[in-house]
């Protein structure tokens, strides 16, 4: 435990963030002018182990679709099936990576990978449009044992396994049925969480599913000693929120401080994104253990607990609003986009699959400037391959300015060029194919489509004002920082002159 004049190991303060680790801005925000910071719960201020969370989870998903007669018993658990920022097509029973612009990218249905020739098939005039109920965005660390069982479903009901569900006629076709597998799936993992066995395992054993971090009570309490008022809103039920917020804050604080003080409000089962934009009536906890609300009568209470509400009511409340409250969650609609576009709130996304990601970049460096440096080379020989085809063009219907050398000399070109081209293709394609791979050996970066940003990453750039791998990170960026966003690129901007390395 740390006490008020305790300060986290100073040799970053020269050195900056370790890799990963930094805070990443889309929109130059100035955290001085900053009046509110406000925190969701789950995978924001409390970090679960993902793999061991959302195992769980898929096994209370199983139990319930064994009990309605359905073979799953054999299935487990693939935690590299699905990443987040996956889109799937509830219509073709298909996971499919997007790139930014909608358009598909990857695909696997169920889980066999859909070959290129097949996903230029079905998807070559269809833009992905997530406002469309035919498409589910997994946007959240949540929704990983939901993707996964979807996949392995799919499978199923293609070989005629599911017996209350029609198998279609051919598994890349659409079919109601695979519409059906995930209404279930979506109403049997939402039962599994609002039922509360698997949150009472987790509050019963929270070690077992939580990962401490001590740096991200520090980074909170210096925003709180800063003078930012703080919120806590979380749709999480309200003794879940007490036990997991008791557990990963109480232990850190100093003295007799609880999680309670640092946060003027505290507003569980907010039902977002529904909270951004509804009337609902905020209540007073009166007793956690049980449960006991009272409706508010006059101003809310320092540092009160309450249940339910609305923003509109929080703004009252704090005689702020817009661009003076940030807001940081890990849902990319329910978190940052609602907020954004309603509010005008500031936004920060918690992406934690980031630091896997920026390491993974960082170790491909050398590749991705060889690669690079391949691409040039074809895009040069393919400039002068188009030029002598138009050479040959001119020639032969006799208009402009003809070359000097024969139609002949120049096939011979093209045909040293074509060559030049495969051997050259050749050597891209493995390097390529394993940048593909990186992080993920399915669907690679979470943050890439092919070349292209992916759909998640246009998300993240379009709703979130910041992102980050964990909260602990304002430790390096402190409640005072000025956070500038890059310079916007653009395809017409001189490209960096970069020596790449040779390689093998």
């Amino acid at each position: 435990m740390f006490s008020h004049d305790q300060s986290p190991d100073p040799s970053w303060v020269s050195s900056g963030p370790p890799p990963g680790r930094g805070i990443y801005c889309n929109r130059t925000l100035n955290l001085r002018s900053i009046k509110v910071i406000g925190y969701d719960m789950d995978y924001t201020l409390v970090h679960y182990r993902v793999n061991v969370w959302e195992r769980r989870a898929y096994d209370y998903l199983q139990q319930r679709l064994q009990d309605r007669g359905w073979p799953v018993g054999e299935l487990a658990f693939d935690h590299d099936l699905v990443v987040r920022g996956l889109v799937m097509d509830i219509e073709r029973g298909n996971l499919l990576k997007v790139n930014r612009f909608g358009y598909v990218k990857q695909g696997f249905h169920g889980t066999a990978r859909i070959d290129v020739d097949t996903l230029r098939r079905t998807y070559a005039r269809t833009v992905i449009d997530l406002g469309d109920p035919r498409y589910s965005f997994l946007n959240t660390l949540f929704s990983l044992s939901e993707g996964c069982m979807y996949s392995q479903l799919v499978d199923l009901l293609d070989a005629g396994k599911i017996p209350t569900i029609q198998a279609p006629p051919q598994a890349a076709e659409a079919h109601a049925g695979y519409r059906e597998l995930y209404r279930a799936v979506r109403a049997n993992i939402d039962a599994a969480h609002t039922e509360g066995q698997l949150k009472a395992e987790i509050v019963a054993a929270p070690e077992r599913y939580v990962d401490l971090d001590e740096d991200t009570v520090l980074a909170v309490l210096d925003q709180y000693h800063a003078g930012k008022r703080l919120l806590l809103i979380t749709n999480s039920e309200i003794d879940y929120t007490a036990a997991m917020m008791s557990f990963t804050f109480d232990r850190f604080l100093p003295g007799d401080m609880t999680w309670r003080d640092l946060f003027e409000l505290s507003v569980c089962g907010a039902r977002k994104p529904g909270f951004f934009e509804s009337k609902a009536p905020l209540l007073e906890v009166v007793d956690v253990e049980r449960g006991l609300l009272k409706p508010v009568i006059g101003p809310l209470r320092a540092h009160g607990l309450y249940f339910g509400g609305n923003a509109a009511a929080v703004e009252l409340h704090l005689g702020l609003s817009g661009d003076e409250i940030l807001y940081l969650g890990d849902h990319v609609y329910g978190d940052v986009h609602v907020s954004k576009s309603l509010l005008r709130w500031r936004t920060g996304l918690i992406l934690r699959e980031l630091e896997d990601e920026i390491a993974a970049a960082e170790g491909m460096h050398d590749l991705h400037l060889g690669l690079a440096a391949m691409m040039a080379e074809k895009e040069r020989l393919e400039w002068r391959f188009s030029q002598i085809r138009l050479a040959i063009q001119r020639k032969k219907v006799a208009y402009a300015e003809p070359a000097p050398e024969g139609i002949e000399a120049l096939a011979q070109q093209m045909s040293r060029l074509r060559t030049e081209l495969v051997a050259l293709d050749e050597r891209i394609a493995p390097v390529a194919g394993a940048a593909g791979r990186a992080v993920n050996e399915r669907w690679g970066l979470l943050m890439r489509a092919g070349n292209d940003k992916s759909q998640l990453a246009r998300q993240v750039e379009r709703y979130a004002d910041i992102y980050t791998s964990r909260v602990s990170n304002f430790l390096f960026a402190t409640p005072f920082a000025y956070l500038r966003s890059p310079r916007g690129s653009l395809p017409h901007d001189p490209l960096p002159v970069v020596t790449p390395p040779k390689l093998p």
